[in-house]
């Protein structure tokens, strides 16, 4: 190697660095961050791709239908795949017609700050379902959330009164998950919480952008991402995650 082409490497290492500091990595992860391989002790993570939030749906996501094929394509190549469902009850607290107030205005609930959604996965609509397209068998769990109606739940861990378990935690241990790949719907909600949640859990965490799409009210994408990272959770494109 050149002195030139030396001092090159230097410098984009130590910038992989900083970056790998910022999400609590080591240089040598960093460095390493360009590929994932994927072995038996991954999981896969879907979150909420339901009809509610994918366009022509009660809260649709900007272009949340395009990562149905791209999920399938995925899933059947984990050992472990888990999808999410939110499962609201009709009236419940995060809805603005519970509180007569506007959508997306934010009150204060004993749980924290909470959003006031449009009514939407009200349990037994079609609006709740997970999209028709998706390849459900790949699945070997299909997790509720959210059904509590006195507290919301976009976590695919806990409820976000931040007390209550979902189990997944456990579920995953048992079938000896160690690192989430996380992905669907939305970016900056249910996939960021469940993400931030799976660290707290003691995963090593990954978000697949490019299998995940944000609803960015207010800025919420930019936060969701600055929260992940804060917390470590790593992200990457489908294109670099190597199956062995």
């Amino acid at each position: 190697m050149t002195r030139s082409n030396r001092r090159e490497f230097l410098k984009a290492a130590g910038g992989m660095a900083v970056a790998a500091a910022t999400a609590g990595l080591g240089l040598r992860e960093a460095l390493a961050m360009g590929k994932f391989k994927v072995g038996d002790t991954d999981g896969l993570l879907v979150i909420d791709v339901q009809n509610c939030f994918i366009p022509g749906g009660t809260l649709p996501v900007p272009d949340g239908a395009a990562v149905v094929p791209l999920i399938n394509d995925i899933a059947g190549k984990f050992k472990c795949v888990v999808m999410t469902q939110d499962w609201h009850t009709p009236g419940h607290i995060s809805f603005a017609s519970t509180h007569g107030k506007e959508p997306f205005s934010v009150i204060k609930l004993p749980y924290g700050d909470q959003v006031m959604w449009p009514d939407h996965c009200v349990q037994g609509t079609d609006d709740a379902n997970l999209h028709s397209d998706l390849d459900l068998t790949k699945a070997q769990l299909i997790l509720r959330k959210g059904f509590n109606p006195n507290v919301d739940g976009y976590s695919a861990f806990y409820d976000n009164d931040k007390k209550t378990p979902t189990g997944l935690a456990g579920y995953l241990k048992a079938r000896g998950v160690k690192r989430v790949f996380v992905c669907g719907l939305a970016t900056d909600f249910c996939v960021m919480w469940s993400s931030v949640d799976a660290r707290k859990a003691g995963f090593k965490t990954v978000v697949i952008e490019d299998l995940s799409r944000g609803i960015d009210v207010r800025g919420s994408m930019e936060a969701a991402w600055k929260e992940m990272t804060k917390a470590g959770v790593q992200r990457v494109m489908s294109r670099d995650i190597e199956f062995v």
